[in-house]
């Protein structure tokens, strides 16, 4: 394996198109992969919201904070590091998952003895035993062979699939037939710690690199120096991206937190799906561009160009189509998540857009402007958060967090655009098209709901998808036809 890892490498360092088309190339078939993992994901979440309450889900939402909060607050970054890192990194591996086993003991520990803690913040003592659970999960989770990291390092996609589809489907699986006999939260929580013993085993079938318990300190301390600057962001990241679940579950209770956690999770179907894989091939990608400038700038502007294209019409058609879809499959019970979910579209949105500049910063060694663009989204969302929760419930969350992304987000495409020293109006003309075309196709569902006389049925649903993708298709081949031909010819080439 080792021996195929370095003549990957070699292959990726050779300059000129090579990189840039494999990176394109490997970026579509992640998508196309990720979409089949998360078809799953969403058959999970739509046959579980019909069989438990949005008071499962929040029970299990408070249980689940207590977990990120401390997965934030020790995250050290080494595999980013890893990644990053010119030449050989094999060396490091067995003393970076020796960090990570330690690591997991003791969020295990933490999280059992301050169980009862958390929920009696919540002022929900269900809560305690769930969070011992979630602690299983996460000593669990410490074993996952680190050999894992080559899968990104290298654009081993394929095998990033098959580790990350395990525990999809031993989710999926243990989480529907628990909800059927136990009709509780408990559900959910087996349901995780299912995907996380899963995929512990399955790292260590599909990636043949065998750790040992080994710690040099002098390596550990090589890893943390890139690493703390991921570490910073990642604590910015979790108080940006559950802040608001934390205050929702405080002062409107579990159910509330339920619908918002709902709410949020669809809405940020963009970032979560677009953002996630194109993340995962491009930081590789910009480690080995780094040096290049002008090929960085390039490999950049493609990138934003395809998340903007595949973006636009996501955040288009949840905005729209959020009430049908939640009557539909979801229930009348879920109902009231609606306008949180129609705002937190437009947010889903803009964090696509931005999150295209993690991976171009953290390539280029200067992750560190991705934690100050971070701790300003996160002060902005401070000043906003309380008085709007107060004010509008779910909504007024949901409007807090939208409100201080479209602030910073522009932010940060300006500050890549600086550093890439390339022209505002150049980085501008990529998202012109997509915005045309999302429009379009707002307008066309729009007439095509003025037009329907019929009762709301999954049929009519369903035309209004097709006939947004159509007209959004046709839109953008219209508008901008050779950038449309160009990215076809980099994907299938």
């Amino acid at each position: 394996m080792l021996t195929r890892i370095k003549t990957l490498g070699h292959r990726l360092l050779i300059p000129g198109e090579t990189l840039r088309h494999r990176v394109i190339h490997a970026g579509f078939w992640a998508f196309a992969l990720r979409i089949a993992d998360r078809l799953f994901g969403l058959a999970r979440t739509i046959i579980l919201a019909r069989l438990l309450s949005p008071e499962d889900f929040g029970l299990f939402g408070i249980a689940t904070l207590a977990l990120s909060a401390l997965e934030a607050f020790s995250q050290i970054g080494f595999q980013a590091a890893l990644i990053q890192k010119k030449g050989d990194v094999k060396p490091y591996l067995d003393t970076a998952w020796t960090v990570q086993v330690l690591r997991g003991f003791a969020l295990a520990g933490i999280l059992a003895a301050s169980a009862p803690v958390v929920a009696g913040f919540f002022n929900e003592p269900r809560a305690a035993m769930l969070l011992r659970v979630l602690a299983l999960s996460e000593l669990a989770r410490g074993f996952t062979n680190i050999g894992v990291v080559f899968f990104q390092k290298e654009l081993e996609f394929h095998k990033q699939f098959v580790y990350m589809l395990s525990g999809t489907l031993a989710d999926l699986s243990v989480s529907i037939l628990l909800a059927l006999l136990l009709r509780n939260a408990w559900a959910l929580a087996y349901g995780l710690l299912a995907s996380s013993a899963v995929r512990v085993i399955f790292s260590f079938f599909v990636c043949s690199f065998r750790p040992k318990l080994q710690l040099e300190l002098n390596k550990a301390r090589e890893l943390s120096f890139f690493g703390r600057w991921i570490f910073a962001s990642n604590i910015l990241v979790f108080l940006l991206n559950h802040a608001d679940d934390v205050l929702v579950g405080k002062l409107l209770g579990a159910t509330a937190l339920g619908f918002y956690q709902m709410a949020y999770g669809i809405s940020n179907l963009p970032a979560t799906e677009i953002t996630h894989v194109i993340s995962q091939v491009t930081f590789p990608a910009y480690s080995k561009l780094q040096d290049r400038l002008s090929q960085l700038r390039q490999a950049y502007l493609q990138t934003l160009q395809v998340t903007a294209l595949l973006s636009f019409p996501i955040a288009a058609a949840i905005a729209f189509l959020a009430p049908a879809f939640s009557r539909i499959f979801l229930g009348e019970q879920w109902m009231p998540m609606v306008p949180a979910m129609q705002i937190l579209a437009i947010w889903g949105l803009s964090r696509s857009i931005a999150a295209t500049t993690g991976p171009l910063f953290s390539g280029m060694g200067v992750p560190r402007l991705s934690t100050w663009l971070q701790l300003i989204k996160l002060i902005l969302m401070g000043v906003f958060v309380y008085p709007f929760t107060v004010l509008w419930g779910i909504s007024g969350t949901a409007l807090a967090v939208t409100v201080s992304a479209l602030i910073v987000d522009p932010i940060s495409i300006y500050v890549a655009t600086k550093i890439l020293r390339s022209r505002v109006s150049c980085t501008m003309r990529v998202f012109l098209t997509p915005a045309i075309g999302g429009m379009t196709m707002l307008l066309s569902m729009a007439l095509l709901s003025h037009l329907a006389t019929k009762a709301l049925t999954l049929g009519i649903f369903l035309g209004h998808v097709a006939l947004g993708g159509v007209v959004y298709t046709t839109t953008i081949v219209m508008l901008d036809r050779k950038s449309v031909q160009q990215l076809w010819r980099l994907v299938f080439k």
